[in-house]
């Protein structure tokens, strides 16, 4: 799923929505809410938790129960192995660019409104949330 996304450009100009200083950055509701309708309920089957652990850099698919994954996903900033036993399985890492990790803001913290971002997208993070950080093109290399 995530490879898909990547390759049609859906985390291009992308916020970063939901930011917790020590857990983890959040990201995956698209900035044109029919986009973001379109994948919300697409949604597909939890992965087997294989050798990965929600480790500091580690990328997992959020989830709001079992086998209901679409399109957010979050990068771990700490050590968040209790996850491990919840469905959410890791299945990248960030191996380049952990130091602009640390730089993300985090003064918003959980404050946007899932459900405004989907329903306003880009239009309310710009309004109430100006100084978000966003993904500006994720591109898949060889």
């Amino acid at each position: 799923r995530f490879y898909n996304l990547v390759k049609i450009g859906y985390y291009d100009d992308t916020a970063f929505f939901r930011m917790v200083n020590g857990f983890m950055a959040q990201i995956g509701i698209h900035g044109d809410p029919a986009v973001s309708a379109k994948w919300r309920d697409a949604r597909i089957q939890d992965d087997p938790m294989g050798q990965q652990s929600n480790k500091p850099g580690f990328v997992t698919f959020a989830t709001c129960g079992k086998n209901c994954r679409s399109n957010q996903i979050f990068i771990n900033f700490g050590d968040n192995a209790f996850l491990d036993g919840q469905g959410f399985t890791p299945f990248g890492k960030v191996t380049d660019g952990t130091p602009v990790l640390g730089a993300l803001n985090l003064e918003y913290g959980e404050a946007p409104d899932q459900g405004a971002i989907q329903s306003q997208g880009s239009v309310y993070l710009k309004a109430n949330f100006p100084r978000l950080d966003y993904i500006k093109t994720a591109r898949l290399v060889p």
